[in-house]
């Protein structure tokens, strides 16, 4: 008789029910989009190309139809990506002023003692958004300098103001993390509110420490090496909170990481908009807003949780 090996969830992450944990992962791609949630939009799209263009045509739609009715239009963007430089490829061909445009980035990483990167260090969010984005947008139609605000040592602690005066978000764009984490807004930070989301919500702008999940993620991005250099992710950064999405006029989610076939962000998109909302998996406060997740198809597929031993390829039938 095969005897049945039962383990508790490490706790690495707060969130450690493993009957959840398994519920989420036998979710099926054609019920990835069904949520009570009817605010709560969930959409699939197959082909990475297609994908990424929708993200970028999202935020230039809103530039453009914004600049039309003679409005400000202020944006929460996420982390850098290659793509921006696309978007202000697009902005450029098609002539389209950013003047009346606010952009409020979602973080910035910051050394042990919470001082947070300059605009030239190449590690840095800041850095890569001017590389990819900002400079490369006409000078005639650039955003101005001083409606580009990132999270900082200096202006953390009003930055959430800073977006409130502003009336909030139009449109905040972001994703979901390893860990669940929103930005930057980490799960063990969630943890400290329990139960308490109407508190978890309140919490605006601050300096934070990484989780070793996001140390983890972010090692294996350019910045970090590319090749899994933890030493290379700084141990904090400064984030937006929970109340800035709450007071965004829409939020936007978007989830397409992949290697290959493989991609990290199957079960944490599970989790975050099929478990429980709980300020240990900070993401899943997207259940209460009315918000569009957008998800790849290599996200969406199903997760293969068959036992490891019956996946395994024999030494044996290797070596022969």
């Amino acid at each position: 008789m095969t005897s049945k090996f039962t383990y508790a969830s490490a706790d690495v992450h707060p969130f450690t029910d493993v009957e959840v944990c398994e519920r989420v992962m036998q979710i099926k791609k054609e019920n990835l989009c069904k949520h009570p949630n009817k605010n709560l939009k969930i959409r699939i799209i197959e082909d990475n190309t297609q994908f990424s263009l929708k993200y970028l045509v999202d935020i230039l739609s809103g530039i453009k139809q914004s600049a039309e009715e003679g409005r400000r239009h202020v944006i929460i963007l996420g982390a850098p990506n290659p793509q921006y430089a696309l978007l202000a490829q697009m902005i450029n061909q098609l002539n389209i002023s950013c003047k009346h445009v606010h952009t409020f980035n979602m973080d910035e990483y910051a050394d042990q003692d919470g001082n947070t990167a300059p605009r030239d260090h190449k590690g840095g969010f800041q850095y890569w958004m001017w590389h990819d984005l900002f400079d490369r947008i006409k000078p005639e139609l650039a955003i101005p300098e001083n409606q580009i605000h990132f999270p900082s040592t200096e202006n953390v602690d009003h930055y959430t103001k800073m977006i409130e005066d502003m009336g909030g978000a139009d449109v905040c764009y972001g994703g979901c993390g390893w860990n669940g984490h929103i930005a930057f807004f980490e799960p063990h930070i969630g943890a400290k509110f329990g139960d308490d989301m109407d508190a978890f919500l309140q919490e605006g702008a601050q300096i934070v420490d990484l989780h070793p999940l996001t140390i983890a993620q972010n090692s294996l991005f350019c910045d970090g090496g590319a090749s899994g250099a933890w030493h290379r992710v700084p141990p904090k950064a400064a984030t937006i909170g929970p109340k800035d999405l709450v007071n965004s006029k829409a939020n936007n989610c978007y989830h397409w990481f992949s290697y290959g076939d493989v991609s990290w962000q199957r079960f944490i998109t599970r989790l975050m908009l099929h478990g429980p909302v709980t300020p240990s998996v900070p993401g899943s406060m997207y259940q209460l807003l009315d918000c569009e997740v957008w998800l790849s198809g290599a996200v969406a597929t199903d997760i293969d949780a068959r036992e490891i031993a019956e996946r395994r390829v024999p030494y044996a039938d290797i070596r022969d």
